[in-house]
């Protein structure tokens, strides 16, 4: 489909730019975005579009919506962590250099899938297609918040796919690891250092340190890889001269679509003899199949399919999806963030070409 004539990109483009500067200039860290959503969603509604809102989550449907047709997630979210050390710019003015370079905090992760998705909502709810289109800019991703999607989804009619915006270069993401962190403690019995007494709890967890070092679940997945297990910190003793009678250390696990969180940990349970307790099973690894229609159009589009080790949204959805979006996942993070105009413009673009028509299911 030749989208340059059907769709204005050019003024879609636009628009998400200047949206995107707008955002930029608004602080919304984690938890703090509140402002973000007022703007965005008075943008929305000026488009004449009915809004939802719940906490610092917006969201709108499109037009004739009815709840016997499949429906497509559109998904982003609007939070960005805190501005790094290091930025020579200003994290919250935008600017945008001959180039076509905007930066600013957020502008590759995610506000430029923010208001490309939004703009191809837009673009979308004017023609007729055989499923529905929600929109949700949602809350809190980058801490992974209970304020966030996971609050919203419930709210929500039932979602058939979920095309969720995150810098990929366009490419999609068809599997995405989970995240699960255990503390694990050892007790032992304190005593004095300079005689034979006490029962060393740090002496306790070497044995199951050196396990998560060295231990492979079999099951390795062809686009994930294995399950990475990483001890990243340790706790215990309060001064030179005592024996100290409780070690803690945590264990961040990156898990593929083989194992649930909960499997893992019961399989981690039976191989250690400190105890362990996991913060939370609740971001799981996704997964959606190759042969997927969606995924078999982004191929046919010239996009190529891989598995991404960075969390996302994707770990509280419990439906299908795929994680797709502008720019690149380096500059998530870093000092002096940018989003190049031309990749927004891609974005949009490739983003009418895989779903104008597209059969979702």
């Amino acid at each position: 489909m030749n989208t340059k004539n059907q769709y204005p990109i050019e003024q879609l483009t636009n628009e998400a730019v200047g949206l995107l500067q707008q955002l930029i200039s608004i602080p919304s860290v984690s938890r703090e975005e509140k402002d973000a959503a007022d703007a965005l969603q008075q943008y929305i509604e000026q488009q004449g579009i009915t809004t939802g809102r719940s906490g610092n989550n917006v969201w709108c449907f499109s037009p004739g919506f009815d709840t016997r047709r499949p429906t497509l997630l559109l998904n982003s979210h609007i939070d960005t962590v805190k501005p790094v050390a290091g930025w020579m710019k200003q994290p919250f003015k935008p600017l945008l250099e001959s180039n076509g370079k905007l930066y600013g905090l957020g502008s590759n992760d995610a506000g430029a899938s923010v208001v490309s998705l939004l703009q191809t909502f837009i673009a979308l709810s004017g023609t007729q297609q055989h499923y529905n289109l929600i929109y949700l800019a949602s809350c809190e991703e980058e801490v992974s918040g209970k304020g966030g999607i996971e609050s919203v989804l419930p709210q929500l009619p039932p979602i058939t796919f979920a095309l969720v915006g995150e810098p990929t270069e366009m490419h999609p993401a068809i599997a995405e690891k989970g995240l699960m962190v255990l503390d694990v403690t050892a007790t032992g019995r304190s005593g004095h250092a300079a005689r034979e007494e006490g029962d060393n709890a740090i002496y306790k967890v070497l044995d199951d340190i050196a396990w998560f070092r060295d231990y492979r679940f079999p099951k390795v997945s062809p686009l994930l890889g294995p399950v990475k297990m990483s001890v990243t910190v340790i706790q215990a003793g309060t001064q030179h001269n005592v024996v100290p009678d409780k070690c803690c250390f945590t264990v961040d696990i990156r898990s593929n679509e083989c194992y649930s969180n909960e499997e893992l940990f019961e399989e981690i349970s039976h191989h250690i003899n400190s105890q362990p307790v996991a913060r939370s099973f609740r971001l799981s690894s996704s997964h959606v199949d190759p042969s997927h229609p969606l995924v078999e159009r982004a191929v046919a589009l010239g996009r190529q399919p891989f598995g991404s080790p960075t969390l996302s949204d994707q770990a509280l959805m419990r439906f299908p999806s795929m994680k797709m979006g502008p720019g690149k996942s380096s500059r998530s993070h870093t000092a002096n963030e940018f989003i190049f105009v031309k990749e927004i413009e891609e974005a949009i673009r490739l983003y009418l070409e895989l779903l104008d028509g597209a059969e979702i299911q």
